[in-house]
């Protein structure tokens, strides 16, 4: 028998392939591409619609602000604030500051950083809010377990549209205070007492009337209107508009392998493998929709419940009572998140390598703070509880105790290739949007 013949071509064929081999065996396993059939359908025309309801500040309180303030093409569907000023507040995004009418000041920050819209049309998306107080859930027969239990209307098409009825009903965001507008006087009855004031709004206007008419085929009078209706047209505008599918990382899940640099392959690889950061920001959306605690640097008013004394937030806990749930928030979704800070459920981490740092060991990050990471509008009135917390030792151990993740050793070139895979996950066209910001709204308001 002949021994096989080992010629030098074979030799160095070997040596080549052998590094493949081992890259091939370690490579750890990525999601799918994202599924174009796995999105919810929309109607074109309540679409449209939507687009203005959108931007048209009609729907809150004291006629100041809409969804498009703190929720901008400008800035990635978000504001670019750690946390925002909603109601009372002039100006967009960062530039964004308290209004000069004394009557209309708010009382307070929004509590939390403004969550991005991207991919709210998914069908995998059951979780919203930092929370999660908004779910997917029959539970009250609506189909929607929200904080209106059973007082939350039937009807809703998507997830994206039960969203849109909660910000107009926030005396922070856009409803104002009672002593200032109807629509924040009706919201002391009852939550759902509210919803109808807005769409009388509605029907004071023509030039609405007539669209709502031509898009619903149950409505033939201003009466019809509802903000089931309302909502649903912003439902459709968001999840038509702000649809995610084509980032450099979508491309290279769909074969292309010059779509990433060298550098954020090396970030996929860390992503994915040493650092673990796929156990929770898994699956085509990047977001296992779970809840875990970080010990993030606290700040702000906090999202508190009636018997709270301070400022706190305790996160999943307030929805569910359960302690176990203290300081848990939900794994957001990564998409165009090198275009969505500041980071964390309060924006504390100004930087994509601020919040990396953080999850590599949160109680040295939590230690180290500084409030140069905070991206906020200096304000006299909120200073005294802008960081009050950090004064509350007892509350700092047990943010402290609770702790989700486990520290790892990353080297600064391995944090660095994860912010370079971070902005891979960047999608241009899905941030400028299908159908834009409008230059003029029906009720002619002005359009931030």
């Amino acid at each position: 028998m002949k021994r096989p013949i080992l010629t030098i071509a074979t030799m160095i064929s070997g040596i080549i392939l052998l590094p493949d081999l081992l890259a091939a065996q370690t490579r750890p396993d990525l999601p799918a591409p994202i599924n174009l059939n796995d999105f919810q359908t929309f109607d074109e025309k309540r679409a449209a619609l939507g687009q203005l309801l959108y931007y048209d500040k009609i729907l809150s309180g004291n006629r100041n602000i809409s969804c498009g303030t703190c929720h901008s093409h400008d800035h990635a569907t978000a504001d670019g604030l750690s946390l925002g000023i909603g109601e009372g507040g002039v100006g967009l995004g960062p530039d964004r500051k308290l209004g000069a009418d004394p009557a209309q000041t708010p009382k307070k920050r929004v509590p939390r950083n403004a969550n991005a819209l991207f991919n709210l049309g998914h069908k995998d998306f059951r979780v919203l809010f930092h929370d999660g107080r908004l779910s997917i859930d029959n539970i009250y027969g609506n189909g929607f377990n929200t904080p209106a239990e059973e007082w939350f209307p039937s009807g809703l098409t998507s997830i994206a549209a039960a969203q849109a009825m909660f910000p107009v009903t926030s005396e922070t965001e856009m409803a104002g205070s009672a002593e200032e507008n109807e629509i924040a006087a009706s919201r002391r009855e009852r939550i759902d007492q509210t919803w109808p004031v807005i769409a009388k709004r509605i029907w004071a206007n023509g030039t609405y009337v007539e669209m709502f008419k031509q898009t619903y085929e149950d409505v033939d009078q201003a009466g019809d209107i509802t903000m089931v209706h309302i909502a649903n047209a912003i439902g459709d505008f968001v999840i038509s508009e702000f649809r995610s599918t084509n980032s450099p990382f979508d491309r290279y899940l769909a074969g292309d392998e010059t779509a990433l640099t060298a550098q954020q392959k090396a970030g996929l690889d860390v992503f994915f493998g040493k650092a673990n950061c796929a156990s929770c920001h898994t699956g085509p959306l990047l977001t296992d929709q779970k809840f875990y605690a970080l010990a993030l640097p606290p700040l702000g008013p906090g999202r508190i419940r009636s018997f709270d004394p301070m400022p706190r937030d305790v996160g999943r806990m307030g929805e569910t009572d359960l302690i176990k749930d203290a300081y848990r928030f939900r794994t957001p979704s990564l998409r165009n998140v090198a275009r969505t800070g500041p980071y964390g459920h309060n924006g504390s981490y100004a930087t994509l390598e601020g919040i990396i740092r953080h999850h590599a060991d949160p109680l040295g990050s939590l230690e180290k703070w500084d409030r140069s990471q905070v991206i906020m509008p200096v304000s006299a009135r909120f200073a005294p509880t802008d960081f009050v917390i950090w004064d509350d030792h007892r509350e700092m151990t047990r943010l402290k105790s609770r702790l989700d993740i486990k520290p790892m050793v990353l080297s600064d070139d391995e944090i660095a290739s994860l912010v370079s895979f971070m902005h891979a996950l960047t999608d241009e066209t899905s941030i400028r949007g299908r159908l834009g910001k409008p230059k003029h709204v029906p009720s002619g308001l002005p359009v931030d």
